[in-house]
């Protein structure tokens, strides 16, 4: 499985690899994207597993850490721990807003009937939705400076800085976000429902906020930064660990910690 050359191997054995994703890369194959996908990637280095023994999956624009098997036990075995949520996930998110204090949510998501490619909450609504359960943490409250603002937005008329002051668009928190559940857009979804979209999250920010984030963030400030599972082979239990990566950290640059 030769993908050093394509992606940071974070932990390989005989059983299964862990890779850093990086952002752009689509990890499953579909009708909808025509570049190379991981999963092109796995078939052509030889693997006959489904999917290419991805075990579970990242938003292309999500960077950060995936689960790989090698071979078919170790594919279900692996499998398995998702549905028993044995496994761990826990993310890094940048949001709109100040998050005070951490807590849960429990609201089921269905496939947004006017756009095939979104995901809404549904709860109260009557509609049965899936499962869908995310905690969350705030780690840092972060503050965009009057002059980190103006530079970003040179160009900006009086009326505009002062809508965007209105906004409070300089106020952000980064939080740790863990998915108790997987469904597709989880994190994106359940912190829109909760009023603090992802940063440049172009599916679930608001057109006009987004082309706001585009101006210092290049994508969805998301990274996949923990995974806990129990090795299939041997039963000990691996904890990984992803650094942001260097478009990120220099997003978080911009901002200051609030003090």
């Amino acid at each position: 499985m030769a993908l050093k050359l394509l992606l940071k191997v974070v932990w390989e054995d005989n059983s299964l690899a862990v890779f850093d994703k990086p952002p752009g890369l689509v990890v499953t194959t579909s009708e909808t994207h025509q570049e190379p996908t991981l999963e092109d990637i796995l078939v052509s280095q030889g693997s006959t597993l489904e999917r290419g023994g991805i075990v579970h999956r990242l938003d292309k624009d999500t960077s950060g850490l995936i689960l790989v098997a090698k071979r078919s036990e170790v594919f279900e075995n692996l499998q398995s721990q998702f549905k028993e949520r044995t496994v761990s996930k826990q993310y890094l998110a940048l949001v709109h807003g100040r998050v005070e204090k951490g807590g849960r949510v429990e609201a089921p998501i269905i496939r947004n009937p006017g756009d095939r490619e979104k995901f809404v909450v549904v709860e109260g609504s009557g509609i049965e939705g899936r499962e869908a359960v995310t905690e969350y943490k705030p780690e840092k409250l972060l503050v965009m400076s009057d002059e980190i603002l103006e530079k970003i937005f040179e160009g900006f008329t009086k009326i505009q800085f002062k809508k965007l002051q209105t906004a409070n668009y300089k106020l952000f928190t980064l939080l740790k976000c863990k998915p108790l559940t997987g469904r597709t857009h989880q994190i994106r979804v359940h912190l829109k429902y909760l009023g603090f979209p992802i940063v440049a999250d172009s599916k679930y920010g608001g057109r006009k906020t987004v082309r706001l984030d585009h101006r210092w963030c290049p994508r969805q400030f998301l990274h996949a930064s923990v995974l806990e599972f129990n090795h299939p082979q041997t039963g000990e239990r691996i904890r990984l660990e992803s650094k942001l990566p260097e478009d990120l950290e220099k997003v978080l640059s911009c901002l200051e910690k609030v003090k």
